[in-house]
C-alpha cells in the first residue's frame, strides 16, 4: 500500500476511484447548503483532490477556485470538471498558509480532508500553524463570510469514532468557536472484490465491515463538518 503522500502525487486515478464511492447516499452536499446557501456565491474549495466535491458545488455557485497543493490530483480533477460543461470554474495549486488569493474575495471557503494537515506536518509548533492557517481564511473571506473544514469522523463505523491522529485537531477546533455536526458519507462499491481492492488501497489492509444493498457493498463512514463565521 502506498503513503498518503505517494497516492497524492502518483495515483489520482485509484484515489478517484475510491472517492467516487463515497457518500452514495448524497448526503454531504445537503449538510453543506444547511450551514449557508451557496447561490450565487463565490466560494473557494481547498485541498480539493480530485475535485469530487468540485463537481457538487459548482452547478450552484456563482465562481468556484479550486486548489490543492498536488498539481498531479488537480490535473486528473481539471479533466473531470472540465467534462461538466461548466465554466464558473478556475483551479489553482496552493498552500493552505500562503492562499494565492486576493484578500477579501471568497464568500465560503470549503476545506476538505486537509486542514488537519497543517498542524500534523508542523510537529511540537502545530497550534500557531493551525493559527495561521485559519488568518489564511480568514483573510480571503469577506467579512461575515463562512468556513467549513470537512473531516473524516470513522471509516468503517456507523457513528462517530474520530482516528487518534485527528483528536488534538478536532479538540483544537471545537475550543476555537467552531459549531459542529456529522453525517454518514458510506461508500457504495459494486461488489465485495472491489471494496476489497480501493479500502486495501487507501485505508490499509485491515479488513472493514461491510454489508450488502441492493446494487452493490456499502462500507460505512462518518464525516463531520465545523464552521465559523468570520467577522
Amino acid at each position: 500500500m502506498p503513503d498518503s503522500n505517494q497516492i497524492y502525487q502518483n495515483y489520482a486515478g485509484r484515489y478517484h476511484a475510491l472517492v467516487a464511492r463515497e457518500d452514495y447516499e448524497n448526503n454531504l452536499l445537503p449538510a453543506i447548503t444547511e450551514i449557508v446557501p451557496l447561490q450565487n456565491k463565490v466560494i473557494v474549495e481547498l485541498g480539493a483532490g480530485t475535485c469530487r466535491v468540485s463537481l457538487l458545488l459548482a452547478p450552484l455557485v456563482k465562481r468556484l477556485f479550486v486548489g490543492d497543493r498536488s498539481h498531479h490530483m488537480l490535473s486528473y480533477g481539471g479533466k473531470i470538471v472540465g467534462g461538466s460543461g461548466l465554466e464558473n470554474w478556475h483551479m489553482f495549486l496552493e498552500s493552505h498558509l500562503a492562499l494565492p488569493l486576493v484578500d477579501h474575495k471568497a464568500d465560503v471557503v470549503i476545506t476538505g480532508w486537509s486542514f488537519c494537515h497543517i498542524g500534523s506536518e508542523a510537529g511540537e509548533a502545530w497550534e500557531a500553524a493551525l493559527e495561521r492557517g485559519l488568518s489564511e481564511v480568514a483573510r480571503a473571506l469577506k467579512p461575515g463570510g463562512v468556513v467549513i473544514i470537512i473531516e473524516t469522523l470513522g471509516t468503517g463505523f456507523q457513528s462517530p469514532h474520530p482516528p487518534a491522529r485527528l483528536q488534538k485537531f478536532l479538540a483544537y477546533l471545537d475550543s476555537h468557536g467552531f459549531q459542529s455536526d456529522w453525517i454518514r458519507t458510506d461508500y457504495c462499491f459494486k461488489d465485495v472484490a472491489e471494496a476489497k481492492d480501493l479500502t486495501a488501497f487507501f485505508f490499509g489492509e485491515d479488513p472493514l465491515p461491510m454489508w450488502e444493498v441492493d446494487g452493490g457493498v456499502v462500507v460505512p463512514e462518518c464525516t463531520g463538518l465545523w464552521w465559523k463565521t468570520i467577522q
